[in-house]
This record gives C-alpha cells, sequence and structure tokens, in this order.
C-alpha cells in the first residue's frame, strides 16, 4: 500500500510537467505561425511583381526590389500629411474617448445614481438601433456643419457603447467602500473618480485605449464620406487610393488609353504588402506596452459586466 502511494507521488508530477511542455510547444508552434505570417509581409513588399506572380510570396525575396515602396512614397509629402493627421486623430480621439466613456461607465456602476437606470436604457438602445448612413450623414454635414474637418474625423466615433458597458464591468467588480470611505473623508466626485478610481483602474484603461487607438489607426471610412480636401485624408484611406490607381494602371484600359507602356506591370501585389507594414508598423510597436494590461482588462470586464 505504501508502495502504491510511492509511485502514484512519482508519476504525478511527471505528468503535470509533460503537460506543461505540452502546452509549451503548442504556443511555441502557434507563435511561430504568426511571426512567419509577419515575415511573409515585410519580405513580399520587397519582391517584383514577376517574382512573385512565378514563385509567390517569399520570406526571403529573390529578386529584391523596392518597387512596391516607390510606388506609395511617390508622393511623400501627402503620406507624411497623412501619417501626421493620423496620429493627431488617433491621439486626441483616444483621450477623448476613453474620458468619456470611464466617466460614463463609472456613473453606471455607482449604484446609489438616481438616474442609473435610464442611462443604462439609453446607451443599451444604441447598441440595438441607430439612424442610419442617410441620417448621420446629413446631421453631420448640415447640421453640425463638421464636413471637410478634422472634427469629422473624431467626434462620430469618439463613444463607443460596448467599451462603456465594459468599464462599467470593471468598475463594479472595484468595492463600493473605497468610494463610501473617500466621501466620508470629504472627497468630491472628480476626486473620487481621478485619485481612486482611475488608478485601481488602468488595465480596463489600457485596454479601451487599445481598442481606440486601433479603431482610429485604421479608419478610412470617415475619410471616404467627409473629406474633400486631400489634407485632411487619413493615412489608411490615401493607402487605399494609391493602391486603387496601381490596379487601374495594370488594367487593359490603362493599356488601351496610352496611360501607360506596353508590357510595364505596376508592383500591385508587393504594394499590398508594403501597405501592411507602413499601416500596421507604428500600432505593433504600441501593442507591447498594453500587452499586460489587456487580458486582465477584457476578461475582469465581460466576467463582472
Amino acid at each position: 500500500m505504501g508502495n502504491h502511494n510511492k509511485n502514484n507521488g512519482s508519476v504525478q508530477p511527471f505528468s503535470e510537467k509533460a503537460l506543461v511542455a505540452i502546452f509549451h510547444l503548442i504556443i511555441i508552434f502557434v507563435c511561430g505561425v504568426c511571426l512567419y505570417s509577419f515575415l511573409i509581409v515585410i519580405g513580399s513588399s520587397f519582391q517584383t511583381q514577376n517574382d512573385i506572380m512565378t514563385n509567390g510570396y517569399s520570406v526571403l525575396p529573390k529578386q529584391f526590389s523596392l518597387d512596391a515602396y516607390k510606388l506609395i512614397l511617390k508622393k511623400p509629402d501627402v503620406l507624411l500629411n497623412s501619417y501626421l493627421i493620423t496620429i493627431i486623430t488617433t491621439l486626441i480621439g483616444t483621450i477623448l474617448g476613453l474620458y468619456i466613456d470611464s466617466a460614463y461607465a463609472y456613473v453606471l456602476s455607482r449604484k446609489d445614481y438616481r438616474y442609473r437606470k435610464i442611462l443604462s436604457f439609453y446607451i443599451f438602445f444604441t447598441m440595438l438601433f441607430n439612424g442610419g448612413l442617410v441620417a448621420s450623414y446629413i446631421l453631420i454635414t448640415q447640421w453640425l456643419k463638421l464636413k471637410d474637418t478634422m472634427w469629422v474625423l473624431i467626434l462620430p466615433a469618439l463613444v463607443s457603447p460596448w467599451y462603456i458597458m465594459l468599464m462599467k464591468g470593471f468598475f463594479q467588480s472595484n468595492s463600493f467602500s473605497l468610494t463610501e470611505a473617500a466621501k466620508i473623508d470629504g472627497a468630491k466626485e472628480f476626486q473620487i473618480f481621478f485619485k481612486i478610481i482611475v488608478p485601481i483602474s488602468k488595465p480596463a484603461f489600457a485596454t479601451i485605449a487599445l481598442f481606440y487607438t486601433l479603431q482610429f489607426w485604421n479608419d478610412w471610412w470617415l475619410s471616404l464620406l467627409f473629406i474633400e480636401s486631400e489634407k485632411l485624408m487619413k493615412l489608411q484611406y490615401v493607402l487605399i487610393k494609391v493602391m486603387k490607381n496601381a490596379e487601374f494602371l495594370n488594367s487593359a484600359d490603362a493599356l488601351q488609353y496610352g496611360l501607360v507602356k506596353d508590357g510595364t506591370q505596376i508592383p500591385t501585389l508587393s504594394a499590398r504588402m508594403a501597405m501592411c507594414v507602413l499601416a500596421a508598423g507604428p500600432v505593433t510597436l504600441i501593442f507591447p506596452f498594453f500587452q499586460k494590461y489587456f487580458v486582465k482588462g477584457l476578461t475582469v470586464g465581460s466576467i463582472k459586466g
């Protein structure tokens, strides 16, 4: 009997180590696949059009070429200006959106607030119904007079009901006794929010900040609808325009009208990859700073919501 227990005790640690090793191998494999895909995007951006059509996308191009980047950077001033507009709108939109959503969510999480149910219904109703594209376009262009301004790239995406619900769930996970103790000590509502709630809610703020950063950085729809001036176009929309022009120059119509010479090939395939590198590069560098808060902020908010 004693030997039997001894054998069980020796086998169990080995099985746990084996299970952990298997999980580590799976994670390493998944990371390798993701890294390999990213390397293919970078490597393919330096391939020629013929190389991609003959050999397919590759990490190490057989014929190294900068044609794709030359095509995209043909007007560097336009691209740099679109980068600037994208950075400004992303920073302002993320900061304002984070403040508005967190303030709204904090009010909804306070059980002693009189209009809590009404505001909860109001924000939930907007998740189910909206005015539609035509009504939104008329409101923004005719009534608010925001067309062809930088604010039209920020205000329509400034409030997200889902982000508010996510932050509300996180705030509800915090102890209400902290708020009561601060009120007893004479703290005002703004002091409670900024000096107590915000510092202990860093995971939630980091998660929503990352969502807003991705949302504003990748947005091109608002530029398509409301922007006519080239100086206010965002990066994603400029890259889409460049890609559409390149695809047209590769078409039979461009050859028919004499826009390109016979035999000329525009590097549209590698240009797509170069666009991914230019568009996703900055966000890829930012993500590691939010990573340690991201999972905690998302899971806690979803469980408690």
